[in-house]
């Protein structure tokens, strides 16, 4: 079989490159093919999107994507070239995760209620950092800002190391990333967890509170997921091989172990990708709106 090129519309790793690149060998061991990463960044995701879309639609050229470029961006910008839900077919999700938020040392913030406390009582001061606008973790600050009326400023970065780096040394106060993401700079005591926007707490972070458990955020959720996609167009039979190859992979024993360290929930292979994108939508739509972020 012809190479595979998996495209990720972020650097090198990040969340989403960390999906595709722990699905690779079990993925081309399930194709019989050689798989080839592409990093094309930019515009949260939409840049590499945009790449698939116009790929021929023969099962050669797939996107390893999120919420970001699949949902998120065409909301905010309408006219966007293309529509996740309408120009990519979906072949399956990967996984799933909950996000976490956290401060810089120097913040002196190290509780959900300190992040309450000291943002309402310093209205504007404080700045969070994502990996761009409309991206998923974006979205999650924004969505906090909406629930507990906090006034922060927003820093978009082209990527999640960045953050990192960033928190570490001072120049950030908040940061939203992906647990896989933030695990190296939280376990080596450089940047303090707040919060994870999960219903529910991370078993690897026990101490670190659900957003939701707060009484400023009552029912704040939100799971960013990784899913496998393909150009519209791309033949029935193809997307079933691709599917198959894909739950092969998702079973593999060190794709499992890597995902579980990393907190994310491997997919099962029976969800319902395409409705998801659809509740997604729904739920996107109005922190969109409170961040005025389609204007």
């Amino acid at each position: 079989m012809r190479p595979v090129t998996i495209v990720v519309g972020y650097p090198a790793g990040g969340s989403v490159d960390f999906a595709a690149r722990n699905l690779s060998e079990a993925l081309a061991k399930s194709l019989s093919a050689t798989i080839v990463i592409d990093n094309v960044g930019g515009a949260a995701g939409a840049i590499g999107a945009q790449k698939v879309v116009g790929s021929p639609a023969n099962g050669h050229t797939l996107l390893v994507g999120s919420s970001n470029e699949i949902v998120a961006t065409k909301l905010i910008n309408p006219t966007q070239r293309y529509d996740g839900m309408k120009d990519l077919v979906p072949v399956g999700l990967i996984g799933s995760q909950a996000l976490v938020l956290v401060a810089s040392k120097q913040s002196g913030v190290t509780t959900l209620d300190g992040f309450v406390s000291a943002v309402k009582k310093n209205p504007g001061k404080f700045s969070y950092g994502s990996s761009g606008i409309g991206s998923i973790l974006h979205l999650a600050g924004e969505m906090a800002k909406e629930r507990a009326d906090l006034a922060m400023t927003h820093v978009p970065y082209r990527g999640i190391a960045a953050i990192g780096n960033d928190l570490a040394g001072g120049n950030l106060e908040f940061g939203f990333m992906a647990p896989s993401s933030a695990k190296p700079f939280i376990e080596s005591g450089r940047v303090v967890p707040i919060a994870v926007t999960g219903a529910q707490r991370f078993p690897e972070l026990p101490q670190v509170p659900a957003f939701a458990e707060h009484p400023a955020f009552k029912g704040y959720e939100l799971v960013g997921w990784y899913a496998m996609m393909a150009p519209r167009g791309t033949p029935a039979s193809v997307i079933a091989k691709l599917r198959a190859a894909l739950r092969a992979a998702l079973r593999d024993a060190t794709v499992a172990r890597a995902f579980e360290q990393a907190s994310v929930t491997v997919a099962k292979g029976d969800e319902d990708l395409a409705q998801m994108i659809s509740d997604d939508t729904r739920k996107l739509q109005k922190v969109v709106a409170f961040a005025k972020l389609d204007k």
